[in-house]
């Protein structure tokens, strides 16, 4: 998998507001209305990751979520990346509803 170009990245970021490209990867902060929402979403997120075969850095404290994307094998951000962060993106969305 090939690693995409910065501009690349920025292009795709247009439709990831919540999302921000810096020190070779993009990143999210998600807050949600408590822990067990938020860990409830973590859950559901690693289903997601399981069935791509790519695992997030990611934090959580107390009802905030914060993710890092990169495509440790590839050297940067790939596709990989932004499906990862597009089925992030639903999940997060699912709850706001």
């Amino acid at each position: 998998m090939s690693v995409l170009t910065q501009t690349e990245i920025e292009q795709r970021l247009l439709g990831l507001p919540e999302w921000e490209y810096y020190d070779n990867a993009i990143h999210a902060e998600f807050e949600f209305e408590n822990f067990k929402d938020c860990f409830s979403a973590m859950s559901r997120m690693a289903f997601e990751c399981e069935a791509l075969n790519h695992h997030p850095e990611w934090t959580n404290e107390y009802n905030v979520l914060k993710i890092t994307l990169t495509t440790h094998d590839a050297g940067g951000v790939t596709d990989k990346d932004f499906k990862l962060a597009l089925a992030i993106e639903h999940i997060v969305e699912e709850d706001e509803e």
